[in-house]
């Protein structure tokens, strides 16, 4: 069944693909016009940074004829265009409406029933006897723990290949079957992702049911999710930056480190923050990995109970129902904290590069 569930995910992916890499190959033969100029710039460094002007207006001037035609190509509307763009409005309106409703609703769920379990006994104790009263604390140190490590190991092999993938590697075959190899790795669901780990790292490795088993599977996880919005951000940073730097002299290495990376910081530790809140959620991973116990781990071969397998577990045996919403408010806490600090620091890096 995981192997049947793999190949559904990379055959959708490779479908996905297959319509985009359609929609781009349109999207340049439309735009062919205004192409040549800019990869004129591009072909050497010295001619690059002499002739940005030149070829930022003429691409504009481009995108502006594709935009004219393709208005003038465009069907013509069986009703007005006010009471079109009325209805539309409408829709998405009520699509957001609807969206927002949802959200307030299950949050508005979880803090009523979990609220009243909030109190430093449930956040600073032990879970005691079969019908696990007390409190979670050892789950919450679990969480933190095997997220921590996750993310020591996967942030460094994702952000090397993105770099890879956006700087250093020539666009091909082979660069585009990594892309598709990374977009089916973020597309598998996560209780394949916990069967793999529990066969290579628990059982192959003989790490055991152990922070580290966990914690290696996660950063399976969070690989592509860092590693494709590390390259997307590398790649948003407009290429006169570095002509800029290749004019004054610096070497490919010192663009990389010191001009495109610090700019694209910010979308980078977004994706590095959405990652960790994708992390912390996961239940069917740590639950083949890391077990059950629940105790307080010390070092990353310890077992332990992370928060969604306890909240999991509670739930599912129905033992302690007020427990288990405490448990989910706390982890929907944690997890809009992360959320919340994402958008932070990209609001952050975008009012940095608006004052500059």
């Amino acid at each position: 069944m995981g192997v049947v569930l793999y190949i559904i995910s990379a055959g959708l992916v490779g479908i996905v693909r297959i319509i985009t890499g359609k929609s781009e190959r349109r999207e340049r033969e439309a735009s062919r016009p205004a192409t040549p100029v800019a990869e004129e710039g591009t072909r050497s460094v010295a001619e690059g940074p002499s002739r940005t002007g030149s070829s930022a207006a003429k691409a504009q001037e481009g995108s502006a004829q594709l935009i004219k035609s393709r208005l003038a190509n465009a069907r013509k509307p069986r009703v007005s265009k006010r009471a079109t763009d009325a209805a539309m409005t409408g829709v998405f309106s009520a699509a957001g409406l609807v969206t927002t409703a949802i959200l307030v609703l299950i949050i508005g769920f979880v803090v009523v029933n979990g609220a009243p379990q909030i109190t430093p006994a449930f956040i600073f104790t032990w879970p005691q006897g079969v019908n696990a009263e007390g409190g979670i604390f050892p789950t919450i140190v679990s969480t933190l723990y095997v997220t921590a490590l996750a993310t020591l190991f996967a942030t460094p092999i994702a952000v090397l290949a993105a770099v890879y993938l956006a700087e250093y590697a020539h666009q091909g075959r082979l660069v585009d079957f990594i892309r598709y190899a990374t977009d089916t790795l973020a597309s598998v669901p996560s209780i394949v992702m916990g069967l793999f780990g529990y066969a290579v790292f628990v059982e192959a490795c003989g790490f055991g049911l152990s922070m580290l088993s966990a914690a290696l599977a996660l950063a399976l996880l969070m690989l592509p999710l860092i590693m494709r919005t590390t390259e997307d951000a590398i790649r948003a940073v407009p290429r006169y930056i570095r002509w800029g730097a290749y004019g004054l002299g610096a070497t490919k290495w010192q663009v990389v480190s010191r001009v495109v990376l610090p700019a694209a910081f910010p979308r980078i530790a977004t994706g590095i923050v959405l990652a960790i809140g994708r992390a912390i959620g996961e239940t069917a991973i740590v639950l083949y990995t890391m077990g059950q116990a629940v105790n307080l781990p010390l070092t990353p071969l310890d077992s332990g109970r992370s928060m969604p397998v306890h909240l999991y577990l509670l739930a599912n045996d129905g033992i302690n129902m007020g427990a288990a919403y405490g448990t989910a408010l706390l982890l929907m806490i944690m997890i809009l904290a992360f959320n919340l600090f994402a958008r932070h620091i990209s609001k952050r890096g975008a009012r940095q590069k608006g004052g500059k």
